[in-house]
């Protein structure tokens, strides 16, 4: 296919998107929200002075900047897109979905004048730094390839609007939940046993699988009450498995061993389980849920197991978004610009990852993108890598004018594999 086409093909499923993403707004607002898009994607940059750039009008880049910082302050975008996109993803989500939600941050340890500017933890190196809160959520199937964007906020501790952790982290499931008609279930990393978020779940009859610190209180099937760091070490783990892991290009074998045992929560009538796995270091894995398990079958606890291993997947989703649109190289000032610009590229990130994938006729689209991107050393693992790239190389070329002439039809299905 003629570049001229892909180009043409290309703009008119980002034109597509932005319709529908942009149902809500004002047209003054969509079309700024258009040309962001188109910006971002353009120059895989969330800095305005480049994605002013790439939009390449006729007046002075000044000039089109200012227009930019303009209309990004505008609540509107944050009302309006972050549902919409929500009820975009959402129809991907179906009964055994895995909803990862994640905590990450936005580091901006030189930075002096940003607006509510807070410390935030990181949690890979364990350091203090300035910066900002990120709430993620991002869905995937067990066995799938596809994953969804669905949710992400940016928050700050010092915000006027802020209550605390516990309501963001609640905000975005009461959110997705409204949409979802209960499908999915809810996988959280450590922390998300604090009694705030455990109880809360349970109220609203969530499923989820939550890896615990080991700390909480529990009493196991003989009714004797303990932390779940001890009831873990009397569990039996009587299965066992072996996978592989690929990271850094090196593959990583793990000889597994796995249990699960009946527990509830002091005060609390649901019946959970704790499911054991021992393998991947010093200590063990221990993960709380709600999803029916039969200790004796082996299929039925790997299940579990499975579900949060999701994660390795989807947190690859997390480093993709920061990495391919430079996140961390944030600059605007004023708090509701950085809200606002966050849920643009999360925008970007859904139209790369999952929109142009449920296209019928864009599979030569796709490949073709994935050759331009020109990777030496071929695609990674981690398509979506190549895929923003391609876009990019695209669209640079480009101005955001309509294509000439939109694909009559573009209802094909595609989905772009993860490699194991």
């Amino acid at each position: 296919m003629h570049d001229n086409k892909i180009q043409s093909r290309l703009k008119a499923q980002l034109t597509k998107f932005c319709s529908e993403l942009c149902a809500g707004l004002s047209r003054p607002l969509e079309k700024f929200a258009c040309q962001m898009l188109f910006g971002i994607q353009a120059s895989q940059d969330v800095k305005l002075s480049n994605i002013a750039r790439s939009l390449k009008e006729k007046i002075p880049l000044i000039e089109t900047e200012k227009r930019l910082s303009r209309n990004l302050k505008a609540e509107e975008l944050e009302r309006e897109l972050i549902p919409q996109l929500v009820r975009m993803g959402s129809q991907r989500v179906r009964p055994n979905t895995v909803l990862a939600l994640d905590l990450s941050d936005i580091r901006k340890e030189y930075a002096q004048k940003m607006e509510y500017l807070a410390t935030v933890h990181d949690g890979s190196s364990g350091e203090l730094h300035q910066g900002y809160w990120l709430c993620d959520v991002t869905a995937a199937e067990v066995n799938g390839s596809e994953i969804v964007p669905l949710y992400q906020k940016l928050y700050s501790v010092e915000a006027q609007d802020f209550r605390s952790e516990n309501d963001e982290i609640l905000a975005a499931v009461d959110l997705i939940r409204s949409h979802t008609q209960g499908h999915g279930i809810w996988v959280i990393d450590r922390g998300g046993d604090r009694k705030k978020l455990l109880e809360p779940l349970l109220d609203r009859t969530e499923r989820f699988v939550i890896r615990s610190t080991g700390k909480r209180s529990i009493i196991d099937c003989r009714k004797l009450c303990g932390t779940v760091a001890e009831v873990a070490g009397r569990c039996r783990l009587a299965h066992k498995a072996r996978i592989v892991k690929i990271q850094d290009s090196q593959e990583k074998v793990y000889e597994l061993r796995y249990g699960a045992v009946a527990i509830q929560l002091p005060g609390r009538s649901e019946k959970l389980w704790l499911v054991v796995i021992a393998g991947f270091g010093g200590e063990h894995l221990m993960l709380l849920t709600n999803v029916p398990v039969t200790a004796r079958d082996s299929q039925s606890v790997w299940w579990i197991v499975q579900i949060y291993l999701m994660r390795w997947k989807i947190e690859e989703t997390f480093r993709f978004v920061k990495q391919s649109y430079n996140l961390e190289d944030i600059r605007v000032m004023k708090y509701q610009r950085l809200k606002n610009l966050v849920i643009l590229v999360t925008a970007a990130a859904y139209f790369a990852a999952t929109f142009l994938g449920q296209q019928m006729k864009l599979r030569i689209l796709v490949d073709k993108l994935l050759i331009i991107s020109q990777r030496f050393f071929g695609i990674p693992p981690f398509r979506f890598y190549a895929l923003a790239d391609g876009i990019r190389q695209i669209l640079s070329q480009s101005t955001l004018s309509p294509p000439q002439s939109p694909p009559a039809s573009l209802q094909l299905e595609l989905t772009l594999g993860w490699e194991a």
